[in-house]
């Protein structure tokens, strides 16, 4: 057996989940600055997370669902998704964003699976509080190792795909390593590295 996991925001999807809901309500800039420190390792993914979460106090659950529902996939996505179904591949997704989005991988993709957060609501409003699978620097990598165990799969038949910092931890754990237009700190744990913005570049790597 063969697993594929791929990061979500600026991986699969064309953009970061947790910016493109800040701008709804005028949040962009600030909220972007902290997840570009972030993916560049600049700052702790738990505290960066929780941070940017909590700027979103009061808004209206209902504005997530709409953000995620109309995401952009990368180019190249839907024929990835296509080429590692035909190979064999159990495909996953690992995001530090939330299954408001990646629950369409899934859906739409033909993904075996979405690992991610919730951003808590109460009374339709966002409380600024967000948990989940994925919270920590650390957890990709974990999730990883558990989900190997399960299924039986080698590190050798494990291709892991990413472009930010909280990435590397699973990248420890897989004999493909594909940096997707990704910040320097992942590209030094990488064996792949794909600067090109389309993911039918990864399709020759399988």
């Amino acid at each position: 057996m063969k697993l594929c996991v791929m990061d979500f925001d600026s991986t699969l999807m064309d953009g970061e989940t947790i910016d493109l809901i800040a701008e709804t309500c005028g949040l962009g800039e600030k909220v972007s600055s902290i997840t570009e420190a972030a993916m560049r390792g600049e700052l702790d993914f738990f505290e960066s997370l929780s941070q940017r979460a909590s700027l979103l106090e009061g808004m209206d659950a209902s504005v997530v669902e709409e953000v995620c529902a109309t995401l952009p996939w990368m180019p190249g996505a839907k024929a990835l998704a296509k080429a590692l179904k035909a190979e064999g591949y159990k495909m996953m997704v690992f995001s530090g964003g939330f299954r408001n989005a990646t629950k369409r991988a899934v859906s739409e993709l033909g993904f075996d699976a979405d690992f991610s957060n919730v951003l808590h609501a109460k009374e339709g409003k966002l409380s600024g509080l967000v948990g989940g699978d994925m919270m920590f620097d650390i957890s990709k990598g974990d999730m990883l190792l558990r989900i190997q165990n399960i299924l039986g799969v080698s590190k050798e038949n494990t291709m892991v795909i990413g472009d930010g910092a909280n990435d590397r931890s699973m990248f420890k754990h897989a004999g493909k390593r594909v940096a997707f237009c990704a910040k320097p700190i992942l590209k030094e744990a990488a064996n792949i590295i794909i600067d090109d913005k389309n993911l039918e570049n990864v399709i020759e790597y399988l």
